[in-house]
């Protein structure tokens, strides 16, 4: 990738569905314009992909999930060319909220497109390591303890962050890494480029912020 990425995962918080997804989003495309040096991500639930990529059109969205399934009686699972018809450019998958099998990724992998970015989330080294032979876009690690804290793993566990670099470089050095779990302002995403990683995925330092704009640029100040 070109630029770090800051990928800001919506989960379902009050603070970022519905319309408040769709502010969210416009706030993140301005900041998107606003710099060269890095680049935004939503990550939305399905119910707001089409409404969020309607209103943000030149902002990257992703879906937080998805199945491998095909066309036919899977009722209420997310099917991979149903989120590519409604405009997503990406997913995330394997989220310490939402687990999946090594099994499942390999074969939502096998359905997607090569050029449809997915970043599959790690708890530590070995899932990485695994997961990293499966060859996916990318790799988040975030230790699960992490999630949702005021402290961010590039203060907490440096150490994991670096190791997950080099473990998933010396396994598939085509895989970039990112690294998550309390990231909150400009300086643990320059940590967390300096650690060697690609960039990060973060939540709630964003969707519960009480001015989102002005995170999201201290996000990319230090870029």
């Amino acid at each position: 990738m070109s630029k770090p990425l800051i990928v800001v995962n919506f989960k379902t918080y009050e603070s970022a569905h519905g319309l408040a997804a769709v502010e969210l989003a416009r706030a993140m495309e301005v900041v998107n314009t606003e710099v060269e040096t890095a680049e935004l991500v939503a990550v939305v639930s399905a119910f707001d992909l089409a409404s969020v990529i309607a209103a943000a059109p030149t902002l990257g969205v992703w879906t937080q999930h998805l199945d491998p399934v095909g066309f036919g009686s899977n009722t209420g699972w997310l099917h991979p060319s149903t989120a590519i018809q409604h405009g997503a450019t990406g997913t995330i998958i394997n989220h310490a909220e939402h687990k999946v099998s090594i099994e499942h990724v390999k074969e939502l992998i096998s359905q997607l497109p090569i050029d449809f970015p997915v970043c599959a989330c790690a708890a530590d080294l070995d899932e990485a390591k695994a997961l990293a032979a499966l060859s996916p876009t990318m790799i988040a690690v975030e230790p699960p303890e992490l999630i949702g804290g005021d402290i961010s793993v590039t203060s907490a566990d440096p150490a994991i962050v670096s190791d997950t670099v080099s473990l998933v470089n010396s396994v598939n050095p085509q895989v970039v890494t990112l690294c998550g779990a309390g990231v909150k302002n400009g300086q643990d995403v320059s940590t967390a480029i300096e650690l060697g990683t690609s960039g990060v995925l973060l939540a709630s330092g964003v969707t519960k912020a009480e001015d989102p704009l002005s995170v999201l640029r201290d996000l990319v100040s230090s870029l």
